[in-house]
């Protein structure tokens, strides 16, 4: 059966819609924001892989220029006296702005700095981790001799045809650019350049340990240099939950409002209960009601069922909420009438004189005023002094019927006994069996359902057994299930028992079937 089909058969009055409302509003929300978010995060990661990339781009190219444009043309130096070079070298270093130091270094000595002019300093006593045999060697360095707290980025190349012969530049490192291209993105925190053990990050102005920093949003490495670009925060901002969580409230509101107006508009108030009387889709199931004293079914259940032109099964407690809801179960009750006198007398021959038909009566029904000449016209169809009736009577029915003693008393007078049904589940139930005058009390099944169970119900069952025997009333076990719980109230006293343990709900041919085999 389609979702939606099975939906519309389930919102049965306004507070079924509602909820199912809600719940499909509830749904589209929890559908609408996994989407959302995939789809955001997949665009977030995107832009972030591009940022990166980005940067990366931009850090490579501005290495490349400082060493084609600046550095490589200042080789021939090297081979010059200090005081021929010092002032191309100053002017170099003055115009590429970053350059903290240009060296010139022959045979693996520092001989001249666009800083300080002519000096001599083995290349190691500038920078330990230097490789002056490479042709080019790039690193992350924590400082200089003159300013040891500032990292910078260490250049060497090596003079062409020359051992330790070369140029060696320190340059101040600031990451402050590529933040500033990442600040439109809230979610990340930081950037990084990762050397092999250590890293210059934006966040810190000293170089760090690679282990101390969190793990990276993403990373790639730099193609030609030594080095990683990372990205440090998280996939979505605050933001993007903020947008997204709205975003699929406000959708689903409207979404949710939708099927409510759906709902209420095509959905005809009574028109699946007047169809299914039409139409002969309701028929009556008899469940044995067995005494306890000899096991043999005294009487039976009358309980109805629908089954809808789709084949479904309609779930009692569906449709006969909707007929009270719609005004319906009065109808619904008169033709329950019909049908278990119509069996009744398909039955007679079968089941012996004095056989109880217990049948639930709706509240809404007891407080209508056909509900006595209704009762009246459902005897007169029945087979005449064959059969006893019990009308089975919720402690709501009670509550809610301001002239309940005066029509029980009718009742009684009629034949009629009443039953408490679900007793322990309504409204201050001793109350009312001290007030009415009642002849059986049906024990709720989540009360039979515990027994056997450590549940603070368990107790409460053996309390209402003994209170029925208080007050001479006939108690009625419904929901037995297992011979464990039959044996259980039967060794506490209970008049009588009904369960699938015994006997499922049957049609009337089966019924007849039942009695005839218990009767031989």
């Amino acid at each position: 059966m389609p979702l939606s089909r099975a939906l519309i058969r389930q919102a049965t009055y306004p507070r079924q819609i509602a909820w199912n409302s809600a719940i499909i509003g509830s749904l589209f929300f929890l559908l609408l924001t996994s989407v959302l978010l995939i789809e955001t995060q997949h665009r977030r990661e995107s832009q972030h892989k591009q940022l990166l990339i980005d940067s990366s781009n931009d850090f490579q190219r501005s290495v490349q220029t400082l060493i084609s444009d600046t550095l490589s043309p200042l080789l021939p130096l090297v081979q010059s006296e200090c005081y021929l070079g010092n002032h191309e070298l100053t002017a170099r270093a003055a115009f590429a702005g970053d350059i903290r130091a240009i060296v010139l270094v022959k045979d693996g000595n520092a001989f001249c700095s666009s800083a300080t002019g002519s000096f001599f300093q083995p290349l190691s006593a500038l920078s330990a981790r230097t490789d002056s045999t490479r042709d080019r060697d790039i690193r992350l360095l924590p400082g200089t001799p003159m300013q040891p707290t500032k990292p910078v980025l260490a250049i060497w190349i090596k003079q062409p045809g020359t051992l330790q012969s070369g140029i060696f530049t320190t340059l101040n490192l600031s990451l402050a650019t590529y933040q500033l291209k990442a600040s439109s993105y809230p979610e990340i925190t930081g950037i990084a350049l990762l050397a092999h053990k250590s890293a210059m990050t934006s966040w810190q102005p000293t170089l760090v340990r690679n282990r101390q920093l969190p793990p990276p949003l993403m990373q790639t490495p730099l193609e030609g240099l030594p080095f990683q670009f990372a990205l440090y925060g998280s996939t979505l901002s605050a933001g993007d939950y903020q947008t997204i969580m709205l975003s699929s409230l406000l959708i689903s509101l409207i979404a949710s409002c939708a099927f409510w107006f759906l709902l209420t508009r095509f959905q005809r108030p009574g028109k699946e209960i007047t169809l299914g009387i039409r139409r002969g889709e309701f028929h009556v199931e008899y469940q044995p009601l067995i005494s306890a004293q000899d096991g043999k079914s005294y009487g039976m259940e009358a309980l109805l069922r629908w089954t809808h032109p789709t084949g479904e099964m309609v779930p009692p407690d569906v449709f006969i909420s909707y007929a009270e809801a719609q005004r319906q179960i009065v109808p619904l009750t008169r033709h329950l009438f019909e049908l278990v006198a119509r069996d009744a007398h398909q039955l007679r021959d079968s089941l012996p004189k004095g056989t109880c038909i217990s049948v639930n009566i709706s509240p809404l029904h007891l407080s209508a005023c056909s509900f006595r000449d209704d009762v009246l016209y459902w005897q007169d169809n029945m087979p005449h002094d064959h059969f006893q009736y019990v009308f089975e009577i919720t402690e709501r029915a009670v509550v809610e019927n301001a002239n309940a003693a005066e029509l029980f008393h009718w009742l009684q007078q009629r034949g009629i006994k009443i039953a408490v049904d679900d007793f322990g589940t309504g409204h201050s139930a001793l109350i009312y069996l001290e007030k009415y005058h009642f002849d059986y009390l049906k024990i709720d099944r989540g009360f039979v359902q515990s027994i056997g169970t450590e549940t603070i119900t368990s107790p409460v069952l053996d309390t209402v057994l003994q209170l029925a025997k208080r007050l001479n009333l006939m108690s009625v076990a419904e929901g037995v299930e297992t011979d464990e719980q039959a044996s259980w109230l039967i060794d506490r006293g209970v008049t009588y028992l009904q369960g699938y343990f015994y006997s499922r709900p049957l049609r009337p041919e089966q019924i007849k079937a039942y009695f005839e085999r218990q009767n031989r």
